[in-house]
């Protein structure tokens, strides 16, 4: 009766454990494609990533930046329609447009660290080299409604019930530019039946003073109570900005999310909160000593959900306090006590939570 007990209190502790496929099996194939997503559903993701951006003519495709640089042919197939900063806009394009492009790996061209020049002479250069072939294969763009339909597809034709995470992609920037990117992305869940707190959603943004606008206005406004996720960033990767009282644009200041009262505060708000896993163990940790910050305690204790991005098993990206990916996953998973993980690498994640059930 003991061991019946124990196996039954250790597999209610791993099911409460989230995998979140990042950007879909993106270790695998390239990010943000429907085939990334396929893989990831095949792998057993708990919830799986869309990043979301708009369009010149008011589409809402997937893709993680604001540029088609990185991971499109952009150059090669409209060459001259970069703005002055050198780069490809998906706002400057139509959603025919952005359909004729092809996608691939991320990359990075010869002379350029951020993707492309605009000349589209550059040979380009894989960011991770250990996966799948830049330039290889026939890989497309697709909508955001694409991508729902996809999922509630496999959902019916598998009997699961995968869910949805979505990003609101630089809403400042979109709303600089006349997009309100986030009432069109609420228009879209609301369309396809997302729409309650115990729906399989969550919706992120890095953005607080656009979470809020979430929370207090268009939920109330469209009647739709789904839960908010706010990503937390580091400042000087100047993930977004807002507007001083002289109504000059700067850089958002993540500081006081970290200082007493910060995880009550984003409460008010959100459900959960997804923090850069460097926040939570100190990358000068050691496998002898994990240097631990309060956050998951703090953020516990405000009734908020930690969901920690990114665990990769590239070279380089696993921690030195870690002695491989799934001593990571054990970590952050049972030692820190996190509620889900992004990661690359879906797979890995299902399986040690998998294996550590059985093996306890």
């Amino acid at each position: 009766m003991l061991m019946l007990m124990l196996m039954q209190t250790s597999l209610a502790q791993t099911a409460d454990k989230l995998v979140i496929a990042h950007r879909g099996a993106s270790g695998y194939l390239p990010e943000h494609t429907l085939e990334a997503k396929a893989m990831a559903y095949a792998m057993g993701a708990d919830y799986i990533e869309q990043d979301v951006v708009m369009t010149r003519d008011n589409q809402l495709v997937v893709l993680h930046d604001v540029t088609l640089d990185r991971v499109t042919n952009i150059a090669e197939k409209f060459p001259g329609r970069a703005r002055e900063d050198g780069h490809f806009y998906v706002l400057d394009f139509n959603l025919e447009e952005i359909r004729r492009l092809d996608v691939s790996e991320g990359f990075r061209s010869s002379d350029d660290d951020s993707g492309n020049n605009g000349s589209g002479n550059n040979e380009p250069t894989a960011i991770f080299p250990g996966r799948f072939p830049v330039g290889k294969s026939n890989f497309k763009v697709h909508t955001f409604a694409e991508e729902i339909e996809f999922i509630q597809g496999l959902n019916q034709s598998t009997g699961k019930n995968i869910g949805i995470y979505p990003e609101i992609k630089s809403p400042w920037w979109h709303r600089q530019e006349g997009k309100n990117l986030s009432r069109e992305i609420l228009t879209v869940l609301k369309r396809y039946g997302y729409t309650s707190a115990t729906d399989r959603v969550y919706l992120q943004t890095f953005d607080f003073n656009e979470l809020r606008y979430v929370a207090t206005e268009l939920l109330p406004e469209l009647e739709m109570s789904i839960p908010l996720v706010q990503l937390i960033a580091e400042n000087s990767w100047q993930e977004t900005f807002e507007s001083n009282a002289d109504g000059i644009a700067q850089v958002y200041d993540y500081s006081w999310m970290h200082e007493e009262g910060g995880m009550q505060e984003i409460a008010r708000y959100a459900s959960g909160v997804g923090p850069n896993m460097a926040m939570i163990v100190s990358n000068d940790s050691s496998v002898e000593k994990l240097e631990v910050s309060t956050l998951v305690r703090d953020a516990h204790q405000a009734g908020l959900k930690v969901h920690p991005f990114t665990f990769r098993l590239d070279a380089g990206r696993i921690p030195q306090y870690a002695q491989d990916f799934e001593k990571l996953l054990e970590i952050f998973y049972f030692q820190v006590g996190v509620d889900g993980v992004f990661t690359d690498y879906p797979d890995r994640a299902v399986e040690y939570l998998k294996d550590r059930a059985k093996s306890r």
